[in-house]
């Protein structure tokens, strides 16, 4: 049959209808319809005679013979048809299989070949009775209909499902489910058996390919629904047998390898629209009807972080609806008790760097975890950022704040502060983009912003800044996390640097173009915008300016007063500093200290003691203030007290010069004593959160009232998480000021006051 297949209709033959004798062209077309089918020889010039008998039939005078030609083709398959049957069914049981997949492979191929053959009653004459592809789609026609002609290889195929497959689809069913469960149970098949059987369930697919809609019908009806239901079977009893000699951690390795062999199976005998669903038919009597023993191995599997074993039950409980939910619990769980764990007890001077280290740690773990054992599953990628959130959010006393934010912050200001101990730039810098991780867990993000504000305030104004890239860099990613409107003040604290950077120079050129007046020490100051630094408005104590520096401070004004007409300045000497030298010990020191430390020991220029009354009312300093830095200044031995332990300064106690101080270092400063955060600067910063929060509420509740007129009290969080208390305040606040009134037969609604 190789002549036929590369040929091309190309022949000659007269066009024009004539007279044709039915019964002698059918006798030739017939023999060679009978060869086609077959795979015989059938020579080129008998192909291209029967060609044209084909096409004279089809235009035959007076009467076209094209309807009587496809009821003789019709017939003749039919007979062929059920004699292939006889013999398929007089062969062995053993034999069957493959009689039927080698008469079903000569006949799919010899109806391709009479396919061609007949293409002009197929065109002509066939697709012009049929009815249209929307018909057989949309409408109540379908190929089964009696009155539904078929092109000739559709014909042939039809033919080949009524009288072949519907009469032996209960033995073709019953060998093949034989064999695909020798297969399953590791009677291992030869190559031709299993071909036999791909080719053979792929018979039941190609007999229908032609149709346009439920191609896979006859499939599905004859082989696919009892193959499933078979399978569930097998696996029904296989689970039940491992689950009675295996432990739960190899009875999941099992499975594993049971569905995976299934799957090699299905793609090695069945068609692709089951592979899902014998893989589901697997999963379900083994997994699914199973899921409570699984379940109740899971709290140990995390616990004990057995990762091969969490992976195994991951890979089979994902399919599962539902099925990871108890594995996901407990995931979560565990790593809020690891975080827990990591972060409790905490002591010592470095608090704020055991807790977020400590918190990175954990969540460096169960990270890698979940993309290495969980394949980056979203459910478990989830639980582990909830997991992380409880834990930097847990609160041991529910009266008080959270303390995460305050120590990230404190966290952030021990990498960015000038430090002997600091590590690398690089390193830092990771740190610091780690930092972020903590940061996008805390719900109370504005405690943060404001103990950060504080702590970026000081190292700016003290210069202790490691690094202005770093500096900025942070407060980058800041903004990238939360908006501008969350690092806006910090950004305004930089600009407020560098324009103060020229408000010295210019106040530099301004001393020299006035009569070249000299202040006799180098002085330069900071104009910080008041509403950007958490500073407060003024000095917390008043103050007695040095008599050194009252040129310097007044010159200045008067250089301000011309520059900015109307604007005021406060001047905040409680966070100004000064380079002091000492001339008076056997080698001189240059000590950078803080304004008032500055002060008291101006005060000795004339004298070598003075009692604690007389330096206070010199200085003006409150009694809290001068306390704390006049201990400071005992404290690092530049000054010595007579008749006193140190620790309380009574009015009457001696202080004095201490004349034999010595330090190898001849360059200091001792201001770090007085930069700590206090408690009551702490307290100070707390209650400065709870009235901004306050106020942003209000506006918040106002700018919702005025678009949606009524509101409920269910708010999300914005910044932080309010209280249900917090807002019922808020409101009764806006109540009184007469932004909201209370909405009538409602306690808990309220409207917007135009």
């Amino acid at each position: 049959m190789t002549h036929i297949l590369n040929i091309d209709i190309c022949y000659r033959m007269s066009l024009k209808p004539k007279r044709v004798d039915f019964v002698t062209t059918w006798a030739d077309l017939k023999e060679t319809v009978k060869g086609v089918v077959t795979l015989g020889n059938v020579p080129h010039t008998v192909w291209h005679n029967r060609f044209s008998d084909v096409y004279s039939l089809c235009v035959a005078y007076p009467e076209p013979l094209a309807e009587k030609l496809y009821q003789e083709t019709k017939k003749f398959l039919e007979d062929h048809v059920k004699s292939l049957l006889i013999q398929v069914n007089g062969s062995s049981e053993e034999q069957l299989l493959t009689v039927y997949y080698s008469l079903w492979q000569q006949y799919s191929q010899g109806m391709d070949y009479l396919h061609r053959l007949y293409s002009y009653l197929n065109t002509q004459h066939i697709k012009k009775q049929k009815a249209t592809d929307a018909e057989l789609l949309y409408g109540t026609l379908s190929y089964e209909s009696p009155e539904q002609m078929k092109e000739i290889g559709e014909l042939g195929l039809d033919l080949w499902k009524k009288h072949m497959i519907e009469p032996l689809k209960g033995d073709l069913l019953r060998l093949l489910l034989g064999a695909i469960h020798c297969d399953r149970t590791g009677q291992s098949l030869y190559n031709e058996k299993s071909s036999t059987i791909q080719g053979v369930i792929q018979s039941l697919v190609s007999v229908e390919e032609y149709k346009k809609k439920n191609t896979l019908e006859l499939y599905e009806t004859v082989f696919e629904s009892p193959f499933l239901e078979a399978t569930g079977e097998y696996y029904r009893q296989e689970a039940s047998r491992l689950l009675q000699e295996c432990t739960i951690s190899l009875y999941m390795e099992k499975v594993l390898q049971r569905r995976d062999e299934e799957d090699l199976r299905s793609r090695k005998f069945l068609h692709p629209s089951s592979y899902g669903k014998v893989r589901s038919e697997c999963e379900q009597r083994m997994v699914a009807d199973h899921l409570v023993a699984i379940h109740n191995e899971c709290p140990a599997m995390v616990q004990q972080e057995l990762q091969q074993d969490l992976r195994n039950a991951f890979a089979l409980l994902k399919s599962i609806p539902g099925g990871l939910t108890v594995l996901v619990s407990h995931f979560m769980e565990h790593i809020k008790q690891q975080g827990l764990r990591a972060v409790a007890n905490l002591s010592g001077e470095n608090i704020a760097t055991q807790f977020v280290e400590g918190m990175l740690g954990v969540h460096s773990k169960y990270k890698e975890m979940t993309n290495v054992v969980f394949a980056n599953d979203q459910l478990f990628s989830s639980a582990l950022d909830m997991a992380c959130a409880s834990v930097v959010n847990h609160r041991l006393n529910t009266k008080q704040p959270c303390k995460s934010p305050e120590l990230l912050a404190k966290y952030c200001d021990s990498l960015l502060k000038k430090s002997t101990k600091g590590g690398s730039d690089t390193e830092v810098e990771d740190k610091l983009a780690q930092c972020i991780t903590v940061f996008k867990y805390i719900d109370d993000k504005d405690i943060f912003q404001k103990f950060y504000a504080r702590m970026l305030a000081k190292r700016l104004i003290h210069q202790q800044s490691q690094s202005m890239d770093a500096e900025e860099a942070m407060i980058n990613r800041l903004k990238q996390a939360c908006g501008y409107e969350f690092t806006n003040k910090l950004h305004r604290m930089f600009t407020d640097m560098s324009v103060s950077s020229d408000l010295n120079n210019k106040f530099s050129s301004y001393l020299q173009n006035k009569d070249r007046i000299e202040l006799g020490l180098n002085f330069s100051i900071y104009v910080l915008q008041a509403g950007a630094w958490p500073l407060g408005q003024s000095c917390p104590t008043d103050f007695a300016v040095p008599q050194e520096l009252e040129k310097s401070v007044q010159r200045f004004e008067d250089f301000y007063r011309e520059q900015f007409n109307g604007r005021k300045l406060a001047w905040l000497h409680h966070l100004s500093q000064g380079e002091l030298k000492l001339n008076y010990l056997k080698k001189p020191y240059i000590i950078t200290m803080q304004t008032f430390q500055m002060a008291m020991l101006l005060m000795f220029e004339n004298t070598d003691s003075m009692t604690c009354r007389e330096l206070m009312e010199a200085t003006k300093l409150n009694s809290d203030h001068f306390q704390k830095y006049v201990q400071s200044l005992v404290e690092s031995k530049l000054l010595a007290v007579s008749g006193g332990t140190g620790e309380v300064f009574e009015p009457s106690t001696v202080i004095s010069l201490n004349m034999d101080y010595n330090n190898k270092r001849t360059k200091f400063r001792i201001t770090a004593a007085v930069q700590k955060e206090t408690v009551q600067e702490t307290e100070q910063t707390h209650s400065s959160i709870d009235e901004d929060r306050k106020l942003y509420l209000q506006a918040t509740i106002v700018r919702i009232m005025k678009s949606r007129k009524i509101l409920l009290l269910s708010q999300s969080k914005a910044r932080f998480a309010p209280s249900i208390s917090l807002i019922k305040k808020c409101v009764e606040t806006l109540i009184d000021k007469q932004y909201l009134e209370r909405t009538p037969n409602s306690t808990d609604e309220y409207s917007y006051v135009a």
